[in-house]
């Protein structure tokens, strides 16, 4: 069965896409942490960072992120957060980068 962001993805549920290309896909989340919250998912089902292949899709996370906060004109900084397993807060098994800004954030996270 496919996962949510795989049906984000294939347009059977409505997201606010912020970007897209030929190996992700980012959109604003509908919890955002932050005035900027936005996720960024890669077009390949993997489960998360303990499943990443060796080649795909997630090897252009960083590159996508970096496009983004360009575009959002995160220019005083932002935060990119990937979440592994349920003790990690990964709610969703599907890859995903959280890329969050707009305003100061504290850390820890929590």
């Amino acid at each position: 069965m496919p996962t949510l962001f795989t049906r984000i993805i294939d347009r059977e549920i409505p997201a606010d896409i912020v970007y897209e290309d030929e190996h992700v896909v980012a959109f604003r989340d509908i919890q955002p942490q932050a005035p900027v919250h936005v996720l960024i998912v890669p077009r390949t089902e993997i489960a998360g960072l303990a499943s990443l292949p060796e080649e795909g899709d997630h090897r252009h996370l960083l590159n996508a992120a970096k496009v983004i906060a360009e575009q959002l004109g995160l220019t005083n900084g932002y935060r990119l957060v990937i979440n592994q397993g349920a003790d990690g807060g990964q709610t969703i098994d599907h890859l995903h980068a959280h890329l969050l800004g707009g305003r100061a954030l504290e850390w820890p996270p929590g």
